[in-house]
Order: structure tokens, then sequence, then C-alpha cells
């Protein structure tokens, strides 16, 4: 999608930390953003006062998204797992319904999801997500499963979306860029660290990007050693 057709746009999550961050990132390119979150965590956003719309109400409410999207030209969308009352497949199945036709959808989530079976996953990494689906399932806090069920419907539309799948993630200031690949076992993706504003800088610049229309990019920060030597093996 050319930039210029890109006016208005939707943050479902707007007030955690990778929201707050695409909100940010959103408003410095002149797109006029509209928030969506939780009632209680409005207060988040305060910072943003007067300068975004927010729609409260809980992201996997039809009637919230359906207010909220309306007119946008892009939707980002936080696929959080929270809950174990189908939360993410509940607000990707909303933003699919009521996203306008031709509205660029762009969707966060984690390495585990995964597109086509063609990822290879350490044993470390397999075994920490399913120790984390089992303690999470326990505590009724988080439902990862529900991720998947999100990502799946996400998979099977026809609309133009993306589902950018993020490595671990930590605070600092902006590294640039991440870089990706299709597939989680890349060696590009070995230093499996992103810094959190970067993530929401590569889900803002996906709304321009048509390379990545109907693409699931595993990302990993730009200046890591992993994505700096592959930087060098292309120069060379």
């Amino acid at each position: 999608m050319n930039a210029d057709r890109v006016k208005k746009v939707c943050i479902v999550g707007a007030s955690g930390k990778l929201g707050q961050y695409m909100v940010g990132h959103a408003l410095e390119r002149g797109y006029e953003v509209v928030g969506v979150c939780r009632e209680r965590s409005v207060p988040k956003l305060a910072a943003f006062e007067g300068r975004m719309t927010v729609v409260p109400g809980d992201t996997d409410d039809p009637e919230v998204i359906r207010r909220a999207v309306a007119g946008c030209d892009g939707v980002l969308t936080v696929l959080a797992p929270w809950g174990v009352r189908q939360y993410a497949s509940g607000t990707a199945q909303a933003v699919l319904d009521h996203a306008r036709p031709g509205a660029r959808l762009v969707f966060s989530c984690g390495w585990h999801i995964t597109r086509d079976g063609k990822d290879r996953y350490s044993r470390l990494f397999t075994l920490g997500v399913r120790i984390a689906t089992v303690l999470a399932k326990l505590v009724r806090a988080v439902e990862l499963d529900d991720q998947v069920e999100a990502c799946r419907r996400v998979f099977a539309s026809d609309t133009a979306w993306t589902v950018v799948r993020g490595s671990s993630l930590e605070e600092g200031e902006s590294q640039g860029l991440p870089v990706w690949s299709r597939h989680v076992g890349d060696p590009v993706l070995a230093s499996n660290l992103t810094r959190r504003v970067d993530f929401a800088l590569f889900m803002v610049e996906a709304l321009t990007d048509d390379t990545l229309v109907q693409e699931a990019p595993a990302i990993v920060g730009c200046r890591t050693p992993s994505a700096l030597a592959h930087a060098g093996r292309s120069r060379t």
C-alpha cells in the first residue's frame, strides 16, 4: 500500500507497552490514530491526550471494534491471549469481520506461531512454550492455544494481513527496523532478541510494505549478533 494512502489507523490494544510504542510511531508519521483498550486502561494513554481518539472497551467486543475501525486504512492488533475466554481469537475475528475491505491488517504474536509448519525450534524454546502453556492454564491467566487459533483465522482469511512474530523482547532505545525471515530456525534470527520499540516500528512500517502482505515474518533486532553476522555475509 502506498504510504500516501494511509491516513487513519486503528491500534487495538493501544494501552499496552507495545501498543503505546505503536501509537507513538503512528503519530510521528502524521496518521490519525484511534486506539482501543479496556476501560480501566485508558489512563495509560494520558501522554497522548488530545492527539488520538480512544475507544474504551474489550478488544474482543465486535461492536467496540466496529466503531473503532470505521474509516481506517490500517488496523494494528496486539493479539493478547488474556484469560480463558478466547480473547485473542475473538479480537482477531472482530477485526477481520469489521475492518473495511482493502484495509491493511497487521497482527502481533510470538515466534511459537507457525504458518506452514516449516519453522525449526530449539528444544529449549519448545520446552519453554509447553511449560508456559501448562502453567498459564493452571492459573487461568493466559491462553496461548487461543493465540494459535487467532492466527489460524487470520491465515485463512483473504484480507491484506501480516502477522508479525516477535522474538524475546527488551526495553531500550530504538536500534532501527528489525530484520526478518519467513521461518524460525534461520541463522539470522539466532539471537532471539528485539527491542520492543522496534517491534512496534516493524508493525507500523508493515502498513505500507506490500511485500509483507499475507506474510508471517519472524523478526529480530537489526543490531543483534546474528543479524550483524548475516549482514556481513551478505556484503561479502
